[in-house]
């Protein structure tokens, strides 16, 4: 590898992965350079007729052409096509979610560390572009320096994730169990779960209802309201569908210090800090008033009118990580927490049951099994591809 420079290979080159091509053949990640593309489908290929082409990750990641690789394929071949990068040396960036199952994202971290021991200098790191918006990155910041106190109460609606009927014929292992894993939970909500960990911590307990198939011809959940328990007390909410519009983005976190309340709309966002001048747990032992509050102020907090530089904010502090030794923004080790999170609501959801977590993770890569084994979309989908160890595994 040279001193100044990643030569990086792209594995799938469905919309993800034309969208990361076309940043770097940009010039828009300094520093990395594309030479190699791949996909089962040559005719995806055909776009790039100067760089190389694979039709097998495996080739591509043993060319000795590159790297790193970024893995942009139908979500169970992250799990597999990463742990054969990692373990032939490559640094990797793997698509959300990092894996389907927190069994399988085990295995692929279990591949990382192994690896890890051969190259301490390896890199594996999650897209989860998200990180890099100022108003995350700014709730973050007051919540890990206490501004906030001790975390009573949050709740995410993040319903702004409509998707027609038309979205799901685009492809046939779209909202299948076989083919994708889940729905809304899976595909549209890795972020926001990522964000949710992130933010608040992982909860000690959830419980789900929602929908499969509610508003569209699909078999995985188009709707999730979800209640979580965390270990301290706090108790949380998150609610996401595929089938609302106009959808809403707003985010509510509630400390013993005060309040932060995040809202985005048609491309205006806001983010509103209420401050109580006396912690409400003090108050309320102190006060004399029966119906009184402590006073509170509102805080304006200037950011940027931007979301920040997202897939390319990703993709630049993997080169720094790579060349510079950069902490990366978000190592792929944290996006197991985000799989689990998912798994948790979708096993409550369909079962009704409160789900304790951790959660034991062979158990719901067996329960997966049996959806993909009682799916009537499963002919739609590659006999290959489901949860390692019971489905097989994806080329």
């Amino acid at each position: 590898m040279s001193k100044d420079t990643v030569k990086i290979g792209i594995i799938g080159m469905g919309n993800m992965g034309t969208g990361h091509a076309g940043h770097i053949l940009e010039g828009k990640v300094p520093r990395m350079e594309l030479v190699a593309v791949c996909d089962i489908n040559p005719e995806r290929l055909k776009p790039y007729p100067k760089l190389k082409h694979f039709e097998s990750s495996e080739k591509l990641i043993r060319s000795g052409l590159v790297d790193a690789v970024l893995i942009a394929t139908p979500h169970y071949a992250h799990t597999t096509i990463g742990i054969d990068a990692l373990s032939h040396n490559l640094h990797t960036i793997v698509e959300k979610p990092i894996s389907v199952t927190k069994y399988d994202a085990q295995k692929l971290l279990d591949a990382y560390k192994k690896a890890k021991k051969k190259n301490p200098k390896l890199q594996f790191c999650a897209m989860f572009n998200q990180r890099t918006d100022p108003y995350y990155i700014k709730i973050h910041e007051l919540i890990q320096n206490g501004v906030l106190g001790r975390i009573q109460r949050s709740n995410w609606i993040i319903t702004n994730w409509f998707r027609p009927e038309c979205y799901y014929r685009s492809g046939g292992w779209r909202a299948t169990w076989a083919g994708e894993g889940g729905g809304v939970l899976v595909n549209q909500c890795p972020h926001n779960i990522d964000l949710y960990q992130w933010l608040c911590g992982m909860p000690s307990a959830v419980y789900a209802i929602g929908g499969l198939g509610k508003y569209h011809d699909i078999e995985t959940e188009d709707e999730c309201c979800a209640l979580f328990e965390y270990p301290d007390g706090a108790t949380g909410s998150f609610i996401t569908t595929t089938g609302e519009a106009p959808g809403t983005n707003r985010l509510e976190i509630v400390g013993d210090k005060g309040k932060l309340v995040f809202e985005s709309f048609k491309g205006v966002n806001s983010l509103q800090f209420y401050l109580n001048t006396v912690p409400t747990s003090e108050y309320s032992k102190t006060t004399k008033k029966n119906f009184g509050t402590a006073e509170c102020w509102e805080v304006k907090i200037p950011l940027p009118d931007n979301r920040g530089e997202q897939h390319i904010g990703i993709k630049k502090n993997f080169v720094a990580a790579i060349l510079d030794g950069a902490e990366l923004i978000a190592p792929a080790e944290e996006g197991i927490k985000a799989v689990e999170l998912a798994n948790a609501m979708q096993y409550s959801l369909i079962t009704h049951q409160r789900v304790e977590l951790p959660m034991k993770a062979f158990e719901y890569q067996k329960f997966l099994g049996k959806l993909i084994k009682d799916s009537k979309f499963v002919k739609k989908v590659d006999k290959n591809v489901g949860p390692t160890d019971l489905a097989g595994s994806v080329k």
